[in-house]
């Protein structure tokens, strides 16, 4: 790292901090807006297009992309970056299908949405499954893996790197709320567009060009399709499984739909979702394409890279890291450690913006219905704060987790998701699903999901049936739970248990409601985006 590199992660900084004084001092300036619930946790409800699909995409960007996309091209999994594609047309279904009627409802959380579909159980449920969700693995991993990012790429000891990133970071989402966090995003993903887009060609340029990297690579490295019997990415988990993932994290988890729901219209929800579609396009080739140029560097006579060995085998997460400091000229090395600090701290910030909401909203307001909104905000700045200390004091007990424990506990997101959205899917398109019948639902694929995760976590004292249950491949899993809770909420749905329907009449779908009319300019960028995602299957297959 030269003077040039440290001077541009200053600039960085300075940008978003830049950015953060001036709505913080607009909100304070401003009567209307400094202790206005919808400003802080919403936004005002008036964000635009463009920031909503930056913010969509800088926020999903994360440690798992940084290095966990990398690391898979890297180590030959090349089709882990289907789920970047897929996320393009899921983001079309959120656009299209889901934001009407979100935006319809005027809901803060989507908890509160449930509720106004269901009742205040699944409301409940939803809020905690969703906050300790949020600690015990987003908020923490992150803040791990950006004292990572801190010691290996610029030599600050562990526990200061991460205190860093976390006090940057939760001090601009304190002070400034929704729009802060959005419009911080967009500066974040210029920078980590910028950087990757850099680490790609610099790459490319040192293996001597396309050509020299398709001879060094071979098909398989390139190919987004595997055999159904792959153990990690089987086409028909791919096509059939991942899609009900993304449906729960893209149409119906609060750290995502909070930006879409913050917009000015229906219009500009949906041209942000679209233009985020097309963004998801990039991490392909952003991160698993300069894995796999890492791993074709480390390869030959000369190699470029060499990957550190830990337990006997190469480690490939380090792939990011190493083709950082090992191709690129001054300057740009600052550019690619600002975008991946960049990555860390959007997820971050709209992480602690969404859990604090949702604390706030879904159960402090519950409990004190009576508070005035300049106490609700002061609330979600305190669990913020809150957020900080426990994602810092959960880091100590991460390293004391052995075997990949901790990893494994964060798959229970894809074992609660299936259910989390058949509720939602199935309740928006049915009005004749029953409030019961969805707490059944939730419930059984809870607790399917975590006897699969407990399970597997003793696989090695496991035979007989128990064992083939848990080497079910999680796509396919996720598919089988999802048909199950499915299930569970259509015969369980009894007409005598039925809500008004006046009640619900905003948030089902009903023929005549004629809430999917579009601008013709959405519908013709959705058929592009439609076709790009085709094009690359075809490319890659």
């Amino acid at each position: 790292m030269k003077a040039l590199d440290w001077g541009l992660i200053g600039l960085y900084f300075l940008a978003i901090f830049g950015v953060a004084a001036y709505f913080f001092i607009q909100r304070r300036n401003s009567v209307r807006t400094a202790g206005n619930t919808e400003e802080y946790f919403m936004g005002g409800r008036n964000l635009s297009w463009w920031v909503i699909g930056a913010s969509l995409f800088a926020s999903n960007i994360g440690s798992e992309h940084l290095i966990g996309l990398a690391g898979a091209g890297a180590r030959g999994d090349f089709a882990a970056g289907q789920f970047e594609i897929l996320a393009a047309l899921i983001l079309l279904v959120l656009g299209w299908f889901f934001v009407p009627f979100y935006m319809r409802s005027g809901v803060f959380t989507m908890p509160e949405f449930l509720e106004r579909r269901y009742d205040a159980w699944a409301r409940s449920y939803l809020s905690w499954v969703s906050i300790i969700a949020y600690i015990l693995t987003k908020i923490s991993v992150t803040i791990f893996a950006g004292g990572i990012v801190f010691t290996a790429l610029l030599g600050i000891d562990f526990w200061t790197g991460a205190i860093l990133i976390v006090a940057f970071t939760g001090l601009y989402t304190i002070i400034g709320g929704l729009k802060v966090v959005v419009y911080t995003d967009f500066i974040q993903m210029i920078v980590l567009l910028a950087g990757s887009i850099a680490l790609t060609y610099f790459g490319l340029q040192e293996l001597g060009g396309l050509e020299a990297f398709r001879a060094k690579t071979s098909p398989e490295n390139l190919s987004l399709w595997r055999d159904v019997n792959d153990p990690n990415f089987p086409w028909t988990g791919i096509i059939f499984g991942a899609p009900i993932l993304g449906v729960w994290y893209w149409c119906t988890d609060q750290f995502i739909v909070q930006r879409v729901i913050s917009a000015k219209n229906i219009d500009h929800a949906r041209k942000g979702a679209i233009f985020g579609g097309f963004l998801k396009l990039l991490p392909l080739f952003l991160f698993v394409v300069p894995g796999t140029i890492a791993l074709a560097l480390s390869v030959g006579e000369n190699p470029i890279i060499s990957f550190p060995m830990e337990n006997g085998e190469a480690n490939y997460d380090a792939a990011l890291p190493l083709l950082t400091m090992s191709i690129l000229p001054a300057g740009l090395k600052g550019l690619v450690v600002a975008g991946l600090l960049a990555a860390l701290m959007s997820s971050l910030s709209s992480v602690f913006n969404s859990c604090s909401t949702l604390f706030t909203m879904d159960i402090y307001r519950k409990r004190y219905p009576e508070s005035s909104q300049k106490n609700l905000v002061r609330v979600g700045q305190i669990s913020t704060v809150v957020l900080v200390l426990l994602g810092i004091a959960w880091i100590p007990l991460m390293e004391l987790i052995k075997g990949g424990l901790f990893q494994k506990l964060q798959s229970i997101q894809a074992y609660i998701s299936p259910p989390i959205a058949a509720v939602f899917l199935i309740g928006i398109f049915s009005r004749k699903i029953t409030a019961k019948a969805a707490k059944i639902s939730l419930l059984t694929g809870a607790v399917l999901g975590t006897g699969r995760l407990i399970l597997e976590l003793n696989q090695d004292q496991l035979s007989g049936p128990l064992l083939y249950f848990t080497s079910i491949n999680f796509l396919h899993f996720a598919v089988l739970l999802f048909v199950i809770c499915a299930a569970t909420l259509l015969l369980l749905s009894k007409p005598k248990d039925r809500r008004n329907f006046e009640e619900i009449k905003d948030i089902v779908y009903e023929k005549s409601v004629g809430v999917y009319e579009g601008s013709k300019v959405n519908v013709v960028l959705s058929v592009i985006l439609v076709i790009c995602v085709l094009a690359i299957w075809m490319i890659f297959r």
